[in-house]
C-alpha cells in the first residue's frame, strides 16, 4: 500500500507535518500548554515543565478537569508516569 501525502488545506496554507517520533514530539511540548490525561477520565492542563524517561510530568498553573468541568486548580502539580494514558499539546508546536 503506498503511502499518501495529506490534502492541502483549503486556505492555501501549507499542510501540517504528520511524520516525526514520539520522543521528537515530547521534546517540542517541554515548555509549552498541555493536556495530560490519566486513568479514570481525568485531566490536566498546564505548562509542561519537566518529563522523563518513565513518562513523569510536572506542570505549572495546573487546573483540573473532569467531565468537562474544571474541579480544581494547582500552581504546581506532578503527575507519576504509569498513571498517564497520553499528553496532547494545547498550543501549536
Amino acid at each position: 500500500m503506498e503511502s499518501q501525502s495529506p490534502e492541502p488545506p483549503a486556505d492555501g496554507s501549507a499542510p501540517q507535518p504528520i511524520a516525526g517520533s514520539p520522543s521528537d514530539f515530547l521534546k517540542n511540548i517541554v515548555g509549552k500548554r498541555v493536556k495530560v490525561r490519566i486513568g479514570g477520565g481525568v485531566d490536566y492542563h498546564g505548562l509542561l515543565t519537566c518529563l522523563d524517561g518513565y513518562m513523569n510530568v510536572a506542570l505549572e498553573d495546573t487546573e483540573e478537569w473532569a467531565a468537562g468541568r474544571m474541579t480544581g486548580q494547582f500552581g504546581d502539580c506532578f503527575l507519576r508516569g504509569n498513571n498517564v494514558l497520553y499528553i496532547s499539546a494545547l498550543e501549536d508546536l
